[in-house]
């Protein structure tokens, strides 16, 4: 027995209603910046590290300098996620993407980031870690006008998973920037490992993109103002003036060379537009002598 032409009518406009509403994706959220966090969750940092990370980040994001650089932007706001990484199967998103558009929201993520469980360890699978911060950026309902991950780790040694330099090629290949936050030793006295030197390797090895940066956290004292001015310079769009160790010009002309490019070798620095308003005074703070990697201790001195 069939129903009456009026409940078949309606039956069909309801089936209309939700065929189109499926077929058609909402709209995009726009932001000046899709930022994801990649921490390092591996062996090497145990509990009480993983808290002393998590509440620099979330020190720094609700600092009055990253919020005036935030709302300084086109859009005003940013889109943030924080991951940590470790062996291959072990990534954990601590925080999913949470638009930043004030203080209120910068505060309800740090209160998030710093009560969250430990989940991610292990060995470092820095390939996989990559490969997952880059399925966020792509796979989420927000179209950022700059794309970056933040990456920071104590070695850049990693064990299986994805390759690094495959991860790294697919990451750069869909437009994202790498940077990178290298933390030296904790524990000994100069703050430095002694078998190698971790900025060249993530120079080399880890980081890329148009203005691409490392920075480097020598100390525990000084981790949570190295991030600060790390994420300053993502939110702000700029990359540190270049240095004999390292620049980002260096980072785009390694793309068209087929040879290996000494980063020790002094190079006529590149002019960089100087930034306006309370980003400026932030510049002339942390320019200094035109590091790329910063030794924060020295700057202290």
């Amino acid at each position: 027995m069939t129903g009456s032409p009026i409940v078949t009518i309606m039956r069909l406009v309801a089936l209309l209603i939700i065929a189109l509403w499926t077929a058609v994706p909402a709209r995009a959220q726009e932001v000046d910046l899709e930022l994801v966090l990649l921490a390092d969750a591996s062996g090497s940092i145990d509990d009480s590290e993983i808290a002393f990370q998590r509440e620099g980040y979330a020190a720094a994001i609700t600092d009055p300098a990253i919020l005036d650089a935030i709302t300084s932007g086109a859009l005003q706001k940013i889109a943030v996620a924080y991951v940590e990484w470790g062996s291959v199967a072990s990534q954990d998103v601590v925080v999913g993407w949470t638009v930043i558009d004030g203080e209120q929201s910068a505060r309800a993520f740090a209160d998030r980031l710093t009560s969250a469980p430990r989940k991610a360890q292990g060995r470092n699978a820095i390939g996989n870690a990559l490969a997952v911060a880059q399925a966020l950026i792509e796979d989420n309902a927000i179209r950022g006008s700059r794309k970056v991950i933040d990456f920071s780790a104590d070695s850049a040694y990693s064990w299986g998973g994805i390759p690094v330099p495959l991860a790294r090629m697919n990451v750069l290949a869909k437009d994202i920037v790498i940077n990178g936050l290298a933390i030296l030793c904790r524990s000994c006295t100069s703050g430095r490992p002694v078998n190698y030197d971790l900025e060249k390797a993530f120079a080399e090895t880890i980081i890329g993109g148009p203005g691409s940066f490392v920075i480097t956290a020598e100390t525990r004292a000084t981790f949570a103002d190295a991030v600060r001015r790390k994420l300053l310079l993502e939110i702000a769009g700029l990359a540190p003036l270049p240095s004999p160790r390292f620049s980002g010009g260096e980072t785009r002309r390694r793309s068209r060379q087929k040879g290996p490019v000494d980063l020790f070798e002094r190079r006529a620095p590149e002019r960089k537009r100087r930034p306006a308003g309370p980003i400026a005074q932030q510049w002339e703070g942390e320019g200094l002598a035109g590091r790329m990697s910063w030794s924060l201790d020295q700057e202290a001195k």
